[in-house]
């Protein structure tokens, strides 16, 4: 096993010529430094220096011979440490975010665009995923800052701040104009040709537990992986979607959707912030973590 110190004593004597100025430059006793010496010789098993009445000179056939490498070494390490501080301070390197596509879509998007402005040497990584699969992600260590579904209890993940409230919604074109202008009774729609999530999603999850709660059962006549396709689809007539109210705005602005609002109404759910647990953050991720947190305080 390499002993670095040892090679920091041979390195510092050699380049200083002397045991006393070694010790005071090292901040230890000159005897420790002698030590040091001999123990790097005995380990090698042969002489690195010559003793003079001038100081400490290299040797021929031990000490000059590894004198470069040596220094080469220790600049190799003090290179790494310096790189090591920089990404501290610096925003380098990677920052590995996961989110859904409609979150990265309708909540990250403009805040993507912003950072890498500011950091353009910053590689930007979007791993698309749902809740669960974000989780996933950030427990193997493969995710920096995830987007998630809440609530969420898992203790192998850190929940820091709720970024984005969603209002589920009905939303329909003027073919369904007869549920439009009143609040209508939620188990009406369960007679409507609904377009919803598939079961596996979170947002999916939440609705049919709040509908059984209330003794409804919404069953969708279609059903996609897709809030884009969803709402495409819902503009053609076909059906009424569920889906939050912040992720057809555009639509709803122009008059191609109109809400559609029940009693009761779906209840609020949000998004969240999800963290790596226990782990040290590069100022990279830090500084993306300000950016969008500075925008919610």
């Amino acid at each position: 096993m390499v002993n670095l110190e040892l090679y920091k004593v041979f390195y510092t004597v050699a380049k200083c010529g002397s045991l006393t100025k070694a010790a005071e430059e090292l901040y230890i006793s000159q005897p420790a430094v002698s030590q040091a010496i001999k123990q790097l010789e005995r380990s090698l098993g042969g002489k690195l220096f010559n003793r003079t009445h001038k100081g400490m000179e290299l040797s021929e056939t031990g000490g000059k011979q590894i004198f470069p490498i040596v220094e080469q070494a220790l600049k190799l390490f003090e290179n790494a440490e310096s790189k090591y501080t920089e990404l501290k301070d610096t925003a380098t390197g990677v920052v590995r975010i996961c989110a859904s596509d409609t979150v990265a879509t309708h909540f990250l998007l403009p805040y993507i665009k912003k950072y890498h402005e500011k950091y353009p040497d910053v590689n930007l990584i979007l791993q698309n995923g749902t809740s669960s699969e974000t989780i996933e992600l950030l427990k193997n260590k493969k995710g920096d800052i995830g987007f998630v579904n809440l609530p969420i209890d898992d203790s192998e993940i850190s929940l820091t701040n709720t970024v984005m409230r969603l209002h589920d919604t009905f939303v329909a074109s003027d073919a369904y104009s007869e549920l439009m202008g009143e609040t209508v009774d939620l188990r009406k729609l369960q007679d409507y040709p609904l377009l919803m999530l598939e079961l596996s999603t979170a947002t999916r999850q939440a609705i049919v537990s709040f509908a059984h709660s209330q003794g409804i059962h919404l069953h969708p006549e279609i059903e996609l992986a897709s809030l884009e396709l969803m709402t495409e689809l819902a503009k053609t007539g076909i059906g009424i979607a569920c889906i939050p109210k912040e992720f057809v705005k555009h639509e709803l602005d122009s008059g191609e959707l109109k809400e559609i609002k029940t009693n009761p109404a779906l209840p609020t759910r949000a998004i969240g912030l999800a963290l790596p647990k226990d782990e040290n953050l590069t100022f990279a991720v830090k500084e993306f973590l300000n950016m969008i947190l500075a925008e919610k305080d």
